[in-house]
């Protein structure tokens, strides 16, 4: 499908025109002069009277496809920042870093290189850790944060005895970025309150083509999930488990999970 009509790729030309026509651009930022690069929707017009908000993806398609239902609703209020994680969209590096320590190192120079001296945060599933990352790294940009499914917190046996069971990191790897349509049915099923499991075959196989062209290094994608810790103390060395980032941000930081919500 994807070679003739693909309403993936028709969808894809039409947010880049949503995005366009809400007021963003599209931009990349060279970070280091060895090969880091990094995309992000930025503002066309800043608006110094509005605060800022950055919007991280998790994985999957890029920051375009995921946050595309929230940017309309956000845009009147801040100056919207959504970027591309690297390997995902059309961010990359020849760098071997693959830590979301590194990704959000290459956000915090995207931010500051268009400027950016504070903003709110909000980070989805993988996007989460890489939003904690940038709060525990550059306290002084983070002035609000909100982790959204993202498992922090997330423990061996919470991959065992939750929702989503896998018997390893590998596993659910191969589920979060699915590359046959059995394994977009398996992440249908547990992303979807009421999965609808009716969607022809080609329909996903067409998703999954343009999805993956979204994601220019998809073992290097792979790679960034696989290699996060299972515990919060391993997820930053320099953050003691007793969460004294948590605690100095605890008026703005919202975890959010299954609809329900800590402060």
């Amino acid at each position: 499908m994807a070679e003739c009509f693909s309403f993936s790729g028709t969808y894809d030309r039409w947010l880049r025109f949503s995005y366009s026509w809400m007021g963003l651009k599209s931009t990349t930022t060279d970070l280091s002069g060895d090969g880091t690069v990094m995309h992000c929707w930025v503002p066309k017009t800043y608006k110094p009277n509005k605060p800022n908000l950055l919007l991280v993806h998790g994985l999957g398609a890029s920051g375009m496809w995921q946050w595309n239902a929230f940017v309309s609703r956000f845009i009147e209020r801040f100056n919207v920042y959504v970027p591309d994680l690297l390997f995902f969209g059309d961010s990359y590096t020849n760098r071997p870093e693959r830590t979301e320590q590194f990704q959000a190192q290459c956000v915090a120079g995207v931010l500051k290189a268009e400027g950016v001296k504070k903003t709110a945060v909000v980070g989805a599933s993988y996007g989460g850790f890489v939003a904690y990352s940038l709060a525990a790294q550059f306290p002084e940009m983070v002035e609000k944060l909100v982790l959204w499914g993202a498992g922090v917190c997330m423990e061996e046996k919470d991959m065992e005895d939750g929702m989503f069971q896998v018997k390893s990191m590998d596993e659910a790897v191969s589920i979060m970025l699915p590359q046959t349509p059995e394994k977009m049915k398996e992440l249908i099923k547990v992303v979807f309150y009421k999965p609808v499991m009716t969607i022809p075959t080609c329909f996903m196989q067409d998703f999954i083509d343009v999805s993956q062209r979204k994601v220019t290094n998809l073992s290097a994608a792979r790679l960034c999930f696989s290699t996060l810790p299972t515990n919060l103390s391993l997820l930053m060395p320099s953050v003691q488990f007793s969460f004294p980032l948590l605690a100095k941000l605890s008026p703005f930081l919202f975890l959010i999970h299954n609809g329900s919500s800590y402060s």
